[in-house]
Formats: structure tokens, C-alpha cells, sequence
């Protein structure tokens, strides 16, 4: 799946709190800065991972402020683990 986030979620902390949970629910993908000022987030995994990950960017960190959350589905190939990408 790719979801872009949008809100607050540049510069409080939410690219690496998004890679922590992916890690820990053994997701595949990346989370980078848009220089719109959204968020992409690309997960592969699980159906019930990608499903907890999505309700999560809805809260993100205690800092952020999440107005939307746009899911749309992915089908070109992730890399192994999950990154920050810049």
C-alpha cells in the first residue's frame, strides 16, 4: 500500500516513529518527506500489519497532527526492511 499523510508530520518526528512501528509489525518499505509537506509511506507485508500500520498514521507521534490519511494500492516491488528514505 502507499499512503500520503497529511498535517503536521514534517519535523516532529514522524518518519522514524512511522519506521519503528513498520520494523516492529515486520513490514517492507520506506517513509520519506513530500516537498509538498506530506508524508509517503510504501508498505508490503501482511494484510493485518499493513491494516494496523494504516490505522496508526492516523495518531503518528505525540507531536504530529494527522488531517488525512490517503491509501491507495502499491503493486511495483518494495525493498527488504523498512527505511527512512530521504
Amino acid at each position: 500500500m502507499r499512503c500520503l499523510v497529511a498535517g503536521r508530520v514534517q519535523g516532529v518526528y514522524y518518519r522514524a516513529a512511522t519506521a519503528e512501528e513498520a520494523a516492529r509489525l515486520e513490514l517492507d518499505g520506506w517513509v520519506k518527506n513530500l516537498a509538498d509537506g506530506r508524508v509517503e509511506v510504501v508498505a508490503a507485508g501482511a494484510p493485518a500489519a499493513i491494516a494496523a500500520l494504516t490505522r496508526w498514521l492516523w495518531n503518528g507521534p505525540p507531536a504530529a497532527r494527522v488531517d488525512s490519511v490517503q491509501v491507495e494500492e502499491w503493486t511495483s516491488s518494495v525493498p527488504s526492511g523498512f527505511a527512512v528514505a530521504r
